[in-house]
């Protein structure tokens, strides 16, 4: 017996922290902070707006007017998708609840269409209205900037 434990003792050890790590390694990756849209408090919204506007801020060089501006779109883009998702705790109930008899609710599904067109609607004048504000603020040279990042698809917050 005394050999067993003196011959495997290393590999048992190593086996155990080995495991350890792994299942530690993917747990800790399998969390992540899912706080997206509707769910999104305003005051975690707020500061997810700020990080943006910042970083937007640091590859276009602007001013406080222009960060003022982009804060307005982030704020009414934000409103906007509030609305559409609207008063419901859980969005994806509301679409569940057409499946969940043996017939399709379409009396149901088709107010769910109409009620999101009208919001999409009435803010979309908003939204257009804040990004125009916003782009035309924009100097020349920073236009450009933005157009070359709608070009690459996302080049400037890719990481590598």
């Amino acid at each position: 017996m005394k050999h067993f434990f003196k011959r495997n003792f290393k590999r048992t050890v190593f086996g155990i922290v080995g495991a350890t790590i792994l299942i530690g390694g993917l747990s800790a990756c399998g969390h992540r902070d899912r706080d997206y849209g509707s769910t999104m408090s305003p005051e975690k919204y707020s500061q997810m707006r700020d990080k943006m506007v910042d970083r937007a801020a640091s590859k276009l060089d602007l001013n406080e007017d222009q960060k003022k501006r982009l804060a307005t779109l982030g704020d009414t883009l934000y409103a906007q998708r509030t609305a559409f998702i609207g008063q419901t705790p859980d969005p994806r109930a509301e679409f569940k609840a057409l499946v969940a008899g043996d017939k399709f609710d379409r009396t149901r599904a088709q107010n769910l269409v109409t009620e999101k067109t009208t919001v999409l609607q009435t803010k979309s004048p908003e939204v257009i209205a804040a990004l125009a504000d916003f782009y035309d603020s924009l100097n020349p040279a920073q236009q450009q900037k933005v157009r070359d990042y709608m070009e690459h698809r996302g080049g400037w917050f890719h990481r590598g």
